[in-house]
């Protein structure tokens, strides 16, 4: 071999040693270092001192219950506990009194709409006039309440406390909120003042869902409702519903269907409709079409051979007319039929998502509208004063 071949070899080996001690010094020695077993050797710590470890990770471990209590505190303060009995005058001497007992009083979870003391939850009474009530907030306070109004399409009830610089219940856009998501939901309707929390999933939009408590909706009862997996809901109703980007997306309501408790989620924007109702006092001036139907869906139109894959169909399971339309109603008087398939409301279409019910809830006693109507296979409008 050439000398100079013999240069060049000793010239490579020496590059690649270099290459080799400065890729140990700089890499692996500090990588073993930082692992548990050859961290205890000393000469590796001593080639690693002034080496920076860019690429060391750790693992970071999130408990879910905790997140959960930080998401649902946000609106906790909002949350108030509605305690309400028999009101002593403003009924006859019932025989709890004549035993010189005090009437045992209803909770109910409600929460705090407006600073100076509104207070919203959701009653389905019979007569919720006969009934005193009293508010619990979260900082320790009591307070009689006034009953305001039950608003009729949603059995939402408004109360007023005297009191001031309440926290306020925020709402976030009921229409973002996504079959699958993770809820938290909190109830406050025990003796005492303390909230309550619950976690699931919400389930569905139901769109046909009426809270009348019928097998058929009511255009005067609220349609379209959030459905979850949440399980012993009764101590929850009136509450909030919360979604885990800390927004309040539903109230829970309930009704009964053929003698069973069902719960549901009210959405948070039909919710802000009712409450600017009842701000503007319109709550009192509720419409009423006076009319029973089955919310029309595609499959139902496919199954019925139908024209039209939305609108309301004026329907009696008996086949009844005076079972289908109320008598002496704006409907009666208008001369609506059984059979007749409404697909809008002065030019407002009936969609899924924006119901029968829905948009004449956006109207107000003596309002005169036009409906568009199919009757026997022919489109026709007809005028009608709520």
């Amino acid at each position: 071999m050439s000398i100079s071949k013999k240069i060049s070899l000793a010239a490579i080996v020496i590059l690649l040693s270099g290459i080799s001690g400065i890729t140990a010094d700089r890499f692996i020695f500090p990588h073993l270092q930082s692992t548990d077993f050859f961290s205890k050797s000393k000469f590796l710590s001593s080639l690693s001192d002034d080496v920076t470890v860019i690429n060391k990770t750790e693992q970071v471990y999130i408990k879910e219950e905790s997140s959960l209590n930080k998401i649902a505190s946000q609106s906790a303060s909002s949350v108030v506990n509605i305690a309400y009995f028999p009101d002593p005058d403003r009924k006859a001497v019932t025989q709890a009194k004549n035993q010189q007992q005090a009437p045992f009083p209803k909770n109910r979870t409600g929460v705090i709409v407006t600073s100076d003391g509104m207070i919203m939850t959701y009653l389905n009474e019979t007569d919720p006039k006969s009934f005193k009530y009293v508010v619990l907030t979260g900082d320790g306070n009591s307070y009689d309440a006034t009953l305001l109004d039950v608003d009729s399409y949603s059995n939402l009830a408004f109360l007023k406390i005297e009191a001031a610089n309440l926290p306020v219940v925020s709402f976030g856009n009921s229409d973002d909120a996504k079959a699958g998501e993770k809820i938290v939901t909190i109830g406050n309707s025990f003796g005492e003042y303390g909230n309550s929390f619950a976690s699931g999933i919400l389930r569905d939009f139901n769109p046909a869902f009426n809270i009348a408590g019928k097998s058929i909706s009511s255009s005067e009862k609220l349609e379209g409702v959030f459905e979850s997996d949440i399980d012993n809901l009764e101590i929850f109703i009136g509450g909030p519903v919360v979604d885990y980007s800390s927004q309040v997306i539903g109230i829970n309501g309930e009704t009964q269907i053929d003698g069973k408790t069902v719960s549901f989620q009210i959405p948070s924007n039909k919710v802000r409709t009712i409450i600017d109702k009842e701000i503007r006092k319109d709550i009192a001036n509720n419409a009423d079409l006076g009319i029973y139907y089955v919310p029309i869906t595609k499959t139902y139109a496919l199954a019925n051979r139908l024209k039209v894959t939305a609108g309301a169909l004026i329907y009696s399971a008996s086949g009844q007319q005076g079972l289908a339309i109320i008598a002496d109603s704006p409907a009666d008087k208008a001369g609506l039929r059984m059979g007749d398939i409404i697909t809008a409301v002065s030019g407002e279409k009936i969609a899924s998502g924006k119901s029968l019910s829905d948009i004449i809830y956006g109207h107000k006693t003596g309002d005169r509208i036009e409906l568009t109507l199919i009757r026997n296979g022919e489109e026709m409008t007809v005028p009608i004063t709520l």
